[in-house]
């Protein structure tokens, strides 16, 4: 009974602590920001088991946090931001405030769709792995709508990834993540990178720190909308590249 369940997590209160926390960054998403909770909320209420969603709001200067606050949904959390900060720094925010033994990290667009979330999920909770990957580039993977553009890039930044920084992971970047508690917690405390590239930081922890990581193939698609700029984006990965390794050589992740 989907509507059932959905009703009884908007409206009761989890009397135990969560199974599992959601966190979605959100900066000026009053557009879509509704859709995408209402998707994931009628999904992941219907698994059986008590669930907290976090909007971590990053200074948004539109009405998304009224907007949220107005559904009334009493297992939602709204994290405001004084000002922006950047997706990392929203999403860092997120993990240290969720309170569930696993926590997922998903885009505000929904690219990748909620129902992909029990792939994580069976490799943490079953096949004891401490982090899951969404993954558009593992076999399996289903990815639509991508420009010729940044098909390109994206494999440019992957073969760097794989050959020069040695992360055994083949897409870093895509926004669907998932640790358990402690691993949530301890990457991202020691987390510096609050832009985007933030995800190659939390992943080079989680390979330094010997966490057993799983790359999961999943469905994804371009969602319109998105506030990348892709050439900036670029740079700004390739110099947090060379900051993540100058970090590690001057000891800044012990």
């Amino acid at each position: 009974m989907p509507y059932e369940n959905y009703a009884r997590w908007k409206s009761n209160l989890n009397d135990t602590l969560p199974k599992l926390s959601i966190v979605i960054p959100a900066y000026n998403e009053r557009e879509r920001i509704v859709a995408t909770i209402g998707a994931i909320a009628s999904h992941v209420s219907d698994l059986g088991f008590a669930w907290e969603m976090l909007i971590a709001d990053d200074g948004s200067k539109d009405d998304t946090v009224q907007i949220v606050e107005d559904l009334g949904l009493v297992n939602l959390m709204v994290l405001r931001a004084p000002k922006n900060g950047g997706k990392g720094s929203a999403v860092q925010r997120g993990m240290l405030a969720s309170k569930g033994a696993f926590v997922l990290f998903a885009d505000a667009d929904n690219s990748t769709p909620i129902e992909e979330v029990s792939k994580l999920l069976h490799k943490l909770e079953l096949e004891g792995y401490d982090v899951a990957v969404g993954s558009r580039a593992a076999e399996g993977a289903e990815e639509g709508k991508k420009s010729i553009f940044r098909k390109i890039l994206s494999g440019g930044l992957r073969w760097i990834v794989k050959n020069i920084f040695r992360i055994g992971v083949k897409d870093t970047q895509c926004g669907f993540k998932m640790y358990t508690r402690e691993a949530a917690q301890k990457l991202h405390s020691k987390q510096t990178i609050m832009g985007f590239s933030f995800d190659l930081e939390i992943l080079y922890l989680a390979s330094k720190f010997g966490y057993k990581i799983a790359e999961v193939p999943v469905s994804w698609i371009d969602a319109p909308g998105s506030k990348v700029d892709t050439r900036k984006e670029v740079q700004r990965f390739l110099r947090d590249l060379y900051l993540i390794k100058l970090n590690d050589l001057r000891g800044v992740y012990r």
